[in-house]
């Protein structure tokens, strides 16, 4: 089990955002593995991570059990299958520093790109077919095998269709739970599964949890604007740290 306090003092709040996220304020979690990468190597981190992110999602599967759209869910889901094969081969073939790198640019570039869609305003509904969500689901599979980032280039092809609020809850849900099981065997592959990390894990979980029923909770109660704003800022400064740190 990991001892490093700077660890924990980065790790609870990043399990904290995760719980918010996978509670429905879809993409603050984005933010938890540049934090945790601080303190550790983002592939460990990534592994740590997991586990966490199998227990939230067990939280918020349930609580939108009855919001999915499965049209959604199954063209990303097809093709994110390809992004997490790719991923595995990428995280098992480079440095850590240029995992480090692409954890830091994938920050920074959903961050600017929120922002710079929160300006926009909202746009028409799009109904673009399929197979664009299929490739949408390649990027996204292969950002998240890499960094648990797979919400913004599922956010891109998803967030134009205009889903009723709790069907982008639910279908987001239901779709990272899956994505999350389909990691699995990458991960044990890598050798992440270790006892040191699972049981660094383990001591998160309670935060974890009670964060996840926060986020359901309070996803229904608060207009999360300026939340999200404070968010993607902080996941730019964030990115543009590891960047830096990963060229040094």
């Amino acid at each position: 089990m990991i001892a490093d306090p700077l660890f924990y003092a980065l790790a609870v709040p990043a399990v904290a955002l995760l719980g918010l996220g996978k509670g429905g304020f879809a993409g603050a979690g984005s933010l938890s593995l540049p934090m945790v990468a601080f303190a550790t190597d983002p592939v460990q981190a990534a592994a740590i991570l997991l586990p966490i992110l199998i227990v939230q999602d067990a939280v918020s599967v349930w609580a939108f059990r009855r919001s999915i759209d499965w049209y959604v869910m199954g063209w990303t889901l097809a093709g994110a299958v390809i992004g997490i094969a790719i991923g595995y081969v990428f995280a098992a073939s480079v440095s850590a520093d240029m995992v480090l790198a692409m954890v830091g640019a994938i920050s920074i570039l959903f961050g600017a790109y929120q922002l710079r869609r929160n300006r926009m305003g909202a746009t028409t509904a799009s109904d673009s077919p399929g197979w664009v969500g299929s490739l949408f689901g390649v990027a996204s599979g292969f950002t998240s095998q890499i960094a648990h980032a797979g919400a913004p280039p599922w956010q891109l092809w998803v967030m134009p269709r205009q889903l009723a609020p709790a069907y982008l809850v639910g279908t987001t849900a239901f779709y990272f739970a899956a994505v999350n099981w389909i990691k699995v065997p990458a991960y044990l592959a890598l050798g992440q599964f270790t006892r040191a990390n699972l049981t660094t894990a383990a001591a998160l979980m309670p935060v974890a949890i009670a964060s996840t029923f926060a986020g359901v909770w309070l996803v229904r109660r608060v207009s999360p604007e300026r939340f999200y704003t404070a968010i993607y800022w902080l996941m730019i400064a964030v990115g543009v740290v590891l960047v830096a740190k990963a060229i040094a």
